[in-house]
């Protein structure tokens, strides 16, 4: 049965299924931790839910790219690495104007809403370890879920520090972490794209140098 097209279709109808589940608890969680986060008060809720927002969008692309060529799945990628070193630039700013105009983060929800967005991104990772191989879009979506889980873990940390230490120091810290953990995510998604740009078919007439 080679050359069917048998395995192509249903990987990508498999990819499809996959990143409208991650875009659904993406954006649900965004929902949910950006409510959390205003009325906590909480640099690091407000930055993991933007993280959150950053990866909705993220697998929203790479949605668009599924079935499509390599190129426009590179495109994906680069696309995907821009945004989420955009949105990250937008985190680190939040956490400098808390920095200066103050904040009072209330740890108990900062950890059980922290613990919540964990048990989402396990589950991303999850539906998404089939696929970290895949193309460039599929490739990203698995590094911003893996980066996901290293925020989630220390948001729940930061919100045990600002209980036992009855200090807003370790929310604002943690918000500090998050934000460069999502701009290395997308630099990383970046150098990948350069380090696996498809080259162009010389079945088109290539521009002479």
């Amino acid at each position: 049965m080679g050359g069917c097209g048998c395995d192509s279709g249903a990987t990508e109808a498999l990819e499809r299924r996959t990143l409208r589940a991650l875009l659904g608890i993406n954006a649900t969680m965004f929902v949910v931790e950006a409510l959390a986060g205003w009325i906590a008060d909480s640099t690091g809720l407000m930055a993991d839910s933007l993280d959150m927002l950053a990866d909705a969008s993220v697998y929203g692309i790479a949605l668009y790219a599924v079935g499509r060529s390599p190129l426009v799945q590179f495109r994906a990628g680069a696309a995907s690495g821009y945004l989420q070193m955009g949105l990250g630039i937008g985190v680190l700013a939040d956490v400098v104007r808390r920095f200066v105009y103050g904040s009072d983060p209330m740890s108990v929800m900062m950890i059980v809403v922290g613990g919540i967005a964990l048990a989402a991104n396990i589950t991303c990772l999850l539906l998404l370890a089939k696929h970290r191989d895949g193309g460039m879009h599929m490739r990203a979506s698995w590094i911003f879920s893996t980066n996901d889980v290293i925020a989630n873990v220390s948001v729940i940390a930061s919100g045990a520090l600002v209980a036992t230490l009855n200090s807003r120091i370790p929310d604002l810290m943690i918000g500090l972490s998050i934000s460069l953990l999502v701009i290395h995510g997308g630099i990383r998604i970046l150098r990948e794209t350069r380090e696996k740009r498809p080259t162009v078919s010389t079945g088109a007439n290539v521009q002479t140098q």
